[in-house]
């Protein structure tokens, strides 16, 4: 048999943790670089960019709270995703991606929230409001709050999987009600703006600064998702070494 060096690689090896692994190491580094340009580019643009005529300069928090919030969703999606595929279709890597997904998504998700706070208070008068999009984002943070306590509460990875999968896709319903809440609901915030029928409604100069910046945290959090996949599946080979060293101890 030929080595996966040899040959071009098929999905087949995709389900392979060693081929992963290294095929991690070979992209987390370019991908870290990638982000740190666009990044800087997108930081220069957003403050290059002039100010709202309404918000004035408080606009420019939008290039980091709304990026944010679209990555807490998009993580959830893929963890959704990587859901079935533990349930559907066995994927040895699924379960890896969905538990290094979640801590991910609850940091994306918490910055979501702590920066439409800060946004919120000079457009609201308030540090927070019950709206429907404030407390649909918050109870995603409570969700992957949760997923998290699960599949760390549970020692059976067996059972642990099934259970962090099930959840997941359980708890998939809140995304569409995070992004349809506006549209929905009568709320304080604002309608959508960019991802419209009709096109968006934010003016160029404010648009292109906030699409960047968007891409720039997306290839930030598939670089992230690498390297927490890459720890978590040598932090199994070690648990899976350490028991089996203490069966042959206790022979």
């Amino acid at each position: 048999m030929s080595d996966t060096s040899e040959r071009p690689a098929t999905w087949t090896d995709f389900a392979n943790p060693t081929f992963f692994v290294g095929l991690a190491d070979r992209l987390v580094p370019w991908l870290a670089a990638v982000a740190a340009v666009i990044l800087a580019v997108g930081l220069y643009m957003s403050f290059a960019a002039p100010a709202d005529y309404q918000q004035g300069i408080t606009v420019r928090i939008m290039y980091i709270h709304v990026p944010f919030a679209w990555l807490s969703m998009m993580c959830y999606s893929l963890m959704a995703v990587s859901a079935l595929g533990t349930l559907v279709w066995r994927h040895p890597l699924a379960d890896v991606a969905l538990k290094s997904a979640a801590p991910i998504g609850a940091v994306f998700t918490a910055l979501a929230l702590i920066t439409g706070s800060i946004w919120g208070k000079p457009m609201w008068g308030t540090w927070w409001v019950w709206d429907a999009r404030l407390t649909s984002v918050f109870v995603l943070f409570l969700m992957y709050l949760g997923i998290i306590a699960l599949t760390r509460a549970l020692d059976d990875p067996g059972r642990s999987a099934w259970a962090a999968a099930v959840i997941t896709l359980v708890g998939f319903i809140n995304v569409p009600i995070i992004k349809f809440s506006v549209d929905w609901w009568n709320t304080l915030h604002q309608p959508a703006s960019v991802f419209r029928l009709d096109g968006p409604t934010i003016d160029p100069s404010l648009l292109w600064p906030l699409l960047v910046m968007a891409l720039g945290f997306t290839v930030l959090f598939f670089t992230l998702h690498l390297m927490a996949m890459r720890t978590e599946i040598w932090r199994r080979r070690v648990a899976a070494m350490r028991r089996i060293a203490a069966r042959s101890a206790e022979r």
